[in-house]
């Protein structure tokens, strides 16, 4: 038996204003369930856990004295969690309505889902589009040339992202988002924590190929809404974030596809920031306000190819 309802896990890196409000949206929107709250800290330096001692006394807070990353933090708080769900919350997100009751009552009324992602909305409430579906040659591919840009509403250009979709109904999906991820414990307890050999993206993606490996379901429902500012954590890394996405990829399709389509994989993102480097090294070189854009791009872009062909994106062990 569990003591409480949801353990809501939120890791934090320097997000201290939106980590206070989110904790505060929380409290608001917790309803009629029980619940806790844990801050793992991954060596944030702008006051964020003094904050929390100071304002929330009754928040569980872990304080890392480095960066492990996104993965390895949420698994510190899952190990102290004691609730039949943990909640995976990103700092920069605000609970709306209910949204923490409602997902439970949801989650409990679908006994064979593993993982329950939520709708999120940008803090103008326009619809922020979540869940996906899993890496694979022909979404990378898809993905690489843009289309889903021009044809949003293309079920065959859009798929990778379901942008035809407006997260308007219950169904199942491959992969919830990780800002919001109602995950079950027994679950976990079957299929294990999250993969912290991922610093960053594509942990969740891998968590739900687990748990759908294992036989269970990841669903998503309107019902509950959130807002996510997205990305506030990153934007200081901008470069090396877009790096991690990259390679975070190629880990999973090492992990679960094999060598050979690894190989495939790398060669495509290889051609995919080749094509790129030049349009970028062009608007570098024009003064304006892509200035500083470009540079990014192009850190990120080198860095990626440099790391690929070095072989330092994932671990043999994978």
């Amino acid at each position: 038996m569990y003591p409480l309802d949801v353990s809501v896990i939120i890791v934090n890196w320097n997000t201290l204003t939106l980590l206070r409000d989110c904790i505060s949206s929380i409290y608001e929107h917790t309803g009629g369930i029980s619940c806790e709250i844990i801050v793992v800290d991954n060596a944030s330096s702008d006051g964020s856990p003094e904050m929390v001692k100071t304002e929330f006394p009754n928040v569980r807070l872990l304080q890392n004295t480095r960066n492990h990353g996104f993965a390895y933090a949420n698994n510190q708080g899952i190990s102290i969690a004691s609730s039949r769900y943990v909640l995976l919350l990103n700092s920069d997100t605000r609970l709306l309505d209910n949204a923490l009751e409602t997902v439970v009552a949801f989650a409990d009324q679908n006994p064979d889902a593993a993982v329950v992602g939520c709708r999120v909305l940008n803090p103008d409430r326009t619809l922020q589009p979540t869940c996906f579906m899993f890496p694979s040659m022909l979404n990378m591919i898809l993905s690489f040339t843009y289309l889903y840009k021009l044809f949003a509403k293309s079920r065959l250009f859009g798929r990778e992202r379901m942008t035809w979709w407006n997260r308007d109904d219950v169904r199942p999906v491959d992969v919830v988002t990780g800002c919001f991820m109602l995950v079950r414990s027994r679950a976990i307890e079957q299929a294990g924590m999250m993969d912290d050999r991922f610093f960053m993206y594509a942990e969740e993606t891998d968590w739900c190929y687990r748990f759908k490996q294992a036989g269970w379901n990841v669903l998503f429902t309107p019902q509950a809404e959130i807002i996510h500012h997205g990305g506030q954590s990153s934007r200081n890394m901008r470069s090396e974030m877009l790096i991690e996405l990259r390679l975070s990829i190629l880990k999973f399709i090492m992990k679960h596809k094999g060598r050979l389509q690894h190989v495939i994989a790398s060669v495509l993102i290889l051609l995919f920031v080749g094509m790129r480097l030049p349009v970028w090294l062009l608007i570098g070189a024009i003064p304006g306000k892509r200035k500083a854009q470009a540079a990014v791009k192009l850190r990120a872009y080198s860095g990626c190819i440099r790391r690929i062909l070095m072989a330092q994106h994932y671990e043999e062990s994978l």
